[in-house]
């Protein structure tokens, strides 16, 4: 195998090598973006425009779109609380033919996870059902505002199994970033005890270029990612969900002490968010905590982010600590 080494640099200045803090800046979003059920799950910056990728879970009858806002906007609501961007939707055609597709392969369509855009080239990563052994990743183009899905591009990513054989509770590859003319897809859960990977695939989405690199075992759940201001780096999202069921499968041991005393307080169970510094080595991929979230946004389920300027974008789905449900958009600013 060929080595794989992320040619990833940003010209601004680097990350501190002690943790570092985040001030959170709300972004003000008009009605139509900030309902909840747009369940925003990615977010990507191109084209000196952030875009916010929906589920687009077609099963609920829902439509297929991201969602752009200039940057421009988004440093002057950064500045400006009271400032209101404008957003422009932006419709996805073709995806419920790759849907039937997909269940004609006896694989369970569920929503869109993650997106990279480059220029007019948009890549999306498909979450299946559960009981479902593969998630894909598509490919489509920018004609004007619109998005159109190349019908004919469709990969399959076989999800890993647990030690039963079976398939990890309501896990996909919920992470993808581009470095040159390789995709790099993460799975959403990897405290595998024998093994976890990274899966590195050709723009051109040929199941020839599919490549497996060895991932340093995580807790928790990373559900997005996006570049770093060091060669050879991305940070991601590392989010816990407090709540039990299938959703239970992201605890960790007691005897992970250094983890498990994260997700845990007086009362029992609590959410915890941090960012995480993910290095990629010649043969194999590390990650250390970059910084937690601050404590009032632990309990948000975050999922997607976007590196800006010397700070990030973050975004939620559907989930915040109390009802009503609304998405919340923030920019993420490093203080020294």
């Amino acid at each position: 195998m060929k080595y794989l080494i992320l040619g990833i640099m940003i010209v601004y200045s680097c990350f501190a090598k002690a943790q570092v803090k985040l001030k959170a800046y709300p972004i003000k979003l008009p009605s139509n973006v900030s309902y909840y059920n747009n369940q925003y799950s990615s977010l990507y910056i191109s084209n000196q425009k952030l875009y916010l990728m929906s589920e687009s879970r077609l099963e609920d009858k829902a439509s297929a779109f991201l969602t752009s806002v200039n940057l421009s906007d988004l440093e002057r609501a950064i500045k400006d609380s009271s400032f209101q961007p404008t957003f422009i939707k932006n419709p996805i055609h073709g995806l419920d033919v790759l849907r039937k597709k997909m269940k004609a392969e006896n694989q369970s369509y569920e929503g869109l996870e993650a997106t990279v855009i480059n220029n007019v080239t948009v890549y999306l990563s498909v979450e299946t059902a559960t009981p479902s052994d593969y998630c894909y990743l598509l490919k489509g183009y920018f004609v004007g505002n619109d998005i159109y899905m190349d019908t004919t591009k469709m990969l399959r990513l076989a999800k890993p199994k647990d030690t039963a054989g079976k398939n990890v509770y309501n896990a996909g590859f919920e992470s993808l970033e581009l470095t040159g003319n390789r995709l790099y897809a993460f799975f959403e859960y990897n405290y595998f005890d024998k093994e976890n990977n990274v899966i590195s695939v050709d723009t051109s989405l040929q199941e020839s270029s599919l490549q497996k690199i060895s991932l340093e075992k995580m807790p928790f759940r990373i559900t997005d990612i996006t570049k770093s201001c060091k060669r050879n780096h991305l940070t991601g999202i590392n989010y816990f969900y407090k709540g039990g069921g299938g959703d239970a499968v992201y605890r960790v041991p007691k005897n992970d002490n250094a983890n498990y005393t994260l997700t845990r307080d007086s009362s029992g169970y609590r959410s915890y968010c941090r960012l995480v510094d993910i290095k990629f080595h010649k043969q194999h991929v590390t990650w250390k905590t970059l910084t937690a979230l601050p404590k009032e946004y632990w309990a948000y389920n975050w999922e997607g982010l976007a590196l800006y300027k010397k700070g990030f974008f973050i975004i939620n789905d559907v989930f915040t600590p109390t009802r009503p449900y609304r998405t919340n958009l923030m920019y993420l600013k490093i203080e020294k």
